[in-house]
């Protein structure tokens, strides 16, 4: 049976004044019915990008999908027209924003905006009908009097239940796939559990497939079934949960990795990675890690490895291991 999701060599690039930013630069993976993936990697690593390619959610005025395949349910996304891509997008495919206050318009209450989503893809239910259904999208994502609530705007909620509001109007159409991108990073930690929870149980409830985006390594480790780890636009590893956390293979996996505060021992000073993600000018031509990586070699910044399959289903794409799995 094919995947949900297949995405094979996506490249989105931005079209700057200083030229082209291969943003995202030949990305493969998939998405299997019911699973979690976790895209993991700093601010500017491409994991946004991704997303926002997924379901055409961009800027084509300086942004473009210069190749690719995204085969979703068998459909290729990549050239739909805006009209096509809406019929998609918020019914089969949705989107949880990180910040919800930002995601939801002031101006309108919360039972108007959920009932937007509906209005625009169920267009056979009635007035009544969007309402009630609007009261039940509330109580199943925990808004309490929800009856009362869908009368209020997003300012008078909290981070939490404005994430809850955004959640529930991602649900309103019983979406195939939901793309989480950092979904509990405006919220205390505390709420992040709550949210994170609530995720869960309905992705588990309902059957969904997940993407989940984030820098947290701590969260992924609960949630998802595969992770990818981006860097510089492109994969530099994936694989089963347990294998990235216990054998992680590429040096910057294992950055991530020490990073993370740990309560079993005490640590003056927390590991870092050196340096920060560099913005990379189209063609690349090298390891897009070598100026921050401890193990680079010369052949590290005379060109790219390429990505290769280490064992069943973990990629990695370093030189130390170049000749050790088939390419990919």
């Amino acid at each position: 049976m094919p995947p949900l999701l297949a995405v094979n060599d996506l490249r989105t690039y931005y079209q700057t004044k200083g030229g082209v930013v291969p943003a995202v630069d030949g990305v493969d993976f998939s998405l299997e019915k019911g699973e979690v993936l976790g895209i993991v990697g700093e601010s500017g690593c491409g994991k946004t990008t991704v997303a926002r390619s997924l379901i055409g959610l961009f800027d084509r005025s300086y942004t473009s999908i210069e190749s690719g395949e995204i085969l979703f349910e068998g459909q290729n996304l990549v050239g739909l027209i805006p009209q096509e891509m809406e019929k998609i997008r918020g019914k089969r495919i949705c989107f949880i924003f990180q910040n919800p206050m930002a995601a939801l318009n002031p101006v309108f209450t919360i039972g108007y905006q959920i009932g937007e989503v509906l209005k625009n893809h169920e267009s056979n239910l009635s007035k009544e009908q969007v309402s009630q259904r609007c009261i039940e999208l509330l109580e199943l994502v925990g808004i309490p009097a929800a009856k009362a609530r869908i009368n209020d705007y997003p300012h008078q909620l909290s981070g939490g239940m404005q994430q809850r509001v955004i959640i529930a109007a991602a649900l309103a159409c019983n979406p195939s796939m939901i793309i989480a991108d950092e979904p509990t990073t405006a919220l205390d930690v505390t709420i992040q559990a709550q949210i994170l929870d609530l995720i869960q149980e309905l992705k588990e409830k309902f059957g969904m497939s997940l993407i989940l985006i984030t820098h947290n390594m701590g969260i992924i480790s609960q949630m998802a079934n595969r992770i990818m780890v981006m860097y510089g636009g492109v994969v530099v590893e994936e694989g089963r949960t347990e294998d990235i956390f216990f054998n992680p293979k590429h040096p910057y996996t294992s950055g991530l990795l020490a990073a993370i505060p740990s309560l079993d021992e005490e640590k003056e000073v927390l590991f870092t990675i050196k340096g920060t993600v560099p913005r990379f000018a189209h063609p690349v031509r090298s390891c897009r890690f070598a100026d921050r990586c401890e193990k680079t070699e010369g052949r590290c910044r005379e060109s790219e490895p390429a990505l290769v399959e280490t064992s069943e289903g973990h990629r990695v794409r370093c030189f130390l291991y170049s000749g050790e799995g088939k390419s990919l």
